[in-house]
């Protein structure tokens, strides 16, 4: 019975040592190199592994080579939650409550976590780096000391705390980067800066976006109390073991009544019914063990379900923080676009301005031109037996000028169309 009750992980996750001569991970399970299941055809070297972080209870970890088929067997697993692992595909912030484990995919923490240990993916990021040794720590730390979380919990935790840290470090080196730009286009405004602007407002809507995911994973979580109770493994794991060896020892005594029947005389018709009703009663018994079971597990559900929920509700709170850093960030973008629109709103009405002066002025100039042109051709009239007369000429043609000048200025003002 307690070989029965002992973590898969050891029958299903093959061992592995580190090569002195190459320095890379050998398969390894019978002390001979080759596959550790067999029936199975040997593939090619590495191809369809993986390389994975195991962290345990006791806070030790050890880096392996699984592949797929491996993992979806030891965590009960199926393949479409193993695809939000894969590093090749590109998927939202997501937490999922299974039967065996946790599938937990939080920005660059991929990991499986189960009632006993942390199957993390393995890579050269900084927070994986930082989650596999600051949970091994704290493993470490808290051994001799009672710890109100499960183990789930506190892997869940510290996934959550990172991912909520990395996220408000990348929010607040936006802020860093961007308040200055947009006090610079506010001051300048040319192509370098506006390029400058677009390229950090395109990189603030997608971590909006990323930031928003989370919040709306961690809402729904809290929202959904069927999810949450499907996290609690320890609980799981320690009621499937109580009840179990119970459940052994009435199939035992129902098979010991069995053989002691066949092994008998011709049974009498007194004795069949006896021995059939023995039968009943241990399949009754079984099924009413089984019905409070399920009673009791719901009602500790019920009772234990605040403690993942307060555990979720302080990330909300951190991460909802975050979301509200990104919405000022984003309106003052929107503030100050809005000031570059006014600013480029007056320059273009005083373009306006200056284009009708133009306009005004090329007009009369214009009939000034005509005027003088006509006096200007070569023929014969009387008036330029006039001395005088070309002079009073141009003189009366620039006061009519000045005249229609000034009245087409009044007329645009009194339509409000050019204020003076």
């Amino acid at each position: 019975m307690e070989e029965a009750r002992k973590p898969l992980l050891s029958s299903y996750l093959p061992e592995f040592r580190s090569s002195h001569n190459t320095g890379s991970l050998n398969f390894d399970v019978h002390g001979n190199r080759g596959s550790a299941f067999p029936g199975l055809k040997k593939r090619g070297q590495g191809h369809g592994n993986r390389s994975w972080i195991k962290i345990d209870q006791d806070g030790n970890s050890k880096v392996l080579e699984l592949d797929k088929a491996t993992i979806m067997r030891h965590c009960s697993l199926p393949a479409r939650d193993l695809r939000l692992l894969d590093p090749i595909f590109i998927y939202p912030s997501s937490i999922l409550g299974r039967e065996k484990a946790i599938v937990v995919n939080l920005e660059q923490i991929r990991c499986i976590i189960t009632a006993d240990e942390v199957i993390l993916m393995n890579s050269l990021d900084s927070c994986v780096v930082q989650y596999n040794s600051e949970f091994c720590k704290r493993l470490q730390t808290r051994k001799d000391q009672a710890e109100d979380l499960p183990f789930e919990f506190r892997a869940l935790e510290l996934a959550l705390e990172l991912a909520c840290m990395s996220l408000d470090s990348q929010v607040k080196e936006l802020e860093i980067e961007i308040y200055p730009v947009l006090d610079e286009l506010t001051s300048s405004i040319n192509t370098l800066n506006l390029e400058r602007v677009r390229r950090l407002k395109a990189h603030l809507l997608a971590l909006t976006q990323r930031v928003q995911k989370v919040r709306d994973e961690i809402e729904h979580l809290m929202d959904d109390d069927g999810d949450m109770a499907e996290m609690y493994l320890t609980e799981k794991k320690q009621r499937s073991e109580v009840y179990s060896p119970s459940g052994l020892c009435i199939q035992n005594d129902v098979s010991s009544q069995r053989r002691a029947v066949s092994k008998s005389a011709p049974a009498s018709p007194v004795r069949t019914i006896s021995g059939c009703q023995k039968l009943q009663r241990a399949y009754s018994t079984v099924a009413s063990m089984s019905k409070q079971g399920s009673l009791t597990s719901s009602s500790s559900y019920s009772e234990n379900i605040d403690q993942l929920e307060m555990l979720l509700e302080a990330y909300f709170v951190a991460i909802d923080n975050t979301l509200s850093k990104l919405f000022s960030l984003k309106e003052y973008v929107d503030d100050t676009e809005d000031l570059i629109n006014i600013k480029l709103g007056n320059v273009q009405n005083q373009l306006i301005k200056f284009e009708l002066l133009l306009t005004a002025a090329t007009f009369v100039a214009t009939l000034f031109a005509v005027v003088t042109g006509v006096f200007g051709m070569n023929f014969e009239a009387s008036i330029f037996d006039f001395p005088y007369a070309f002079n009073w000429v141009i003189i009366i043609t620039g006061a009519v000028s000045a005249v229609l000048y000034f009245s087409l200025l009044l007329y645009l003002k009194h339509k409000k169309l050019f204020p003076l």
